[in-house]
């Protein structure tokens, strides 16, 4: 065996050294393109050109590696170079360990300094204020729908949507002792609650289910107090020392959450875009039909449609629209131009390239 594992073990240690050495200058290179932006006051995160890096990677990936394997390499790559230029600061919902923390890595890579925030609205706050360079938020999860608390937020931000990831979202319940033998109280982010519903109703429905600001806050309770169990993700609990009593209890096992980039960077075409935008009509017959035809009339595709109330004490909704392509692309632009026409209220949240 030791005879046949040396040869292949000289050539793996000859490859990795050619690794090393082409990403030494890849790593150069990066700082070269860091004093270049830093002279012309380019932005150091450019998410359409990663997207397209990163696509062209799997489209030449001639295996045996998976491509999503080996995206995830080459977008660490991509990280550790951006950081020569520039270390960015993400916020997202904390504490450590929550499915938001999970997010920002897999859209920016690890090594970006994490701003953990103690709600939805701090992490808009902290990306407006500049305390961030960007921000991470969820905006909507496969069985429970729209996180309205973004939605809201998006109305209200200075903020534009630079980029998106989504990520399966599985749920553990744990606790303390890895049992729920005195475990009194079942905490968790009201939507991991919701998701998680039937499987509580059947295994334990006489137990008090708590909403609490994040599933890592759960977990950070249940760590504390052995009365109290939490629903987390595994990494949440390994972060803060729980036992599994049972993991994926998500009752849709394909249970997804797409988030959202936000920040002040407007993106230029990817080749495989996405624009989001929240419009508004007159309350009167036909109003959201006749505002929606410019789409169909210059074949922009519609991939989402939520509706939101107004809170202006009326029954008027605000209308929340993804478009396939993005702004600058002909037929989107001649779309958007009329309905900002046609629409009461008209606001351009960004476009960004499609999550891989």
């Amino acid at each position: 065996m030791t005879d046949k594992l040396t040869p292949l073990r000289e050539q793996i240690d000859a490859i990795d050294a050619q690794i090393l050495d082409l990403l030494s200058r890849r790593g150069r290179i990066a700082q070269e393109v860091g004093h270049v932006k830093a002279e012309t006051d380019a932005p150091v995160f450019r998410p359409e050109r990663e997207a397209q890096v990163l696509r062209g990677v799997a489209e030449r990936n001639p295996g045996p590696l998976k491509n999503e394997d080996v995206q995830t390499i080459f977008r660490e790559v991509m990280s550790a170079c951006r950081a020569l230029e520039k270390r960015v600061t993400v916020a997202y919902l904390g504490p450590a360990g929550t499915f938001s923390e999970q997010a920002v890595y897999a859209q920016f890579g690890s090594a970006v300094a994490g701003l953990p925030c103690a709600s939805i609205d701090e992490v808009f706050r902290a990306t407006e204020a500049g305390t961030a360079d960007f921000g991470v938020v969820p905006v909507e999860n496969s069985s429970e729908g729209a996180i309205n608390r973004t939605l809201d937020l998006m109305l209200a931000t200075t903020t534009v949507i630079s980029g998106e990831v989504s990520i399966p979202v599985h749920h553990s319940l744990m606790s303390k002792t890895g049992s729920m033998d005195g475990v009194s109280v079942v905490c968790a982010h009201s939507q991991a609650l919701a998701q998680c519903q039937v499987w509580l109703n059947l295994h334990h429905p006489h137990v008090e289910r708590r909403a609490v600001a994040s599933n890592a806050e759960a977990a950070v309770m249940a760590s504390r107090d052995p009365s109290v169990a939490a629903i987390a993700s595994e990494m949440a609990g390994q972060q803060y020392g729980l036992g599994v009593v049972q993991a994926h209890i998500q009752d849709d096992p394909h249970n997804r959450t797409r988030f959202v980039v936000i920040g002040t960077l407007q993106t230029n075409p990817s080749g495989r875009d996405r624009t989001s935008l929240v419009l508004a009509v007159p309350n009167t017959a036909g109003a959201v039909y006749k505002l929606l035809a410019p789409l169909a009339t210059h074949g922009v595709s519609m991939t989402r449609f939520e509706s939101r109330p107004a809170r202006i004490g009326t029954w008027e909704y605000y209308f929340y629209v993804d478009v396939e392509g993005h702004r600058q692309d002909a037929a989107v632009a001649r779309a958007l131009e009329e309905l900002h026409g046609n629409a009461a209220f008209f606001k351009l949240l960004g476009s960004y390239p499609v999550g891989l």
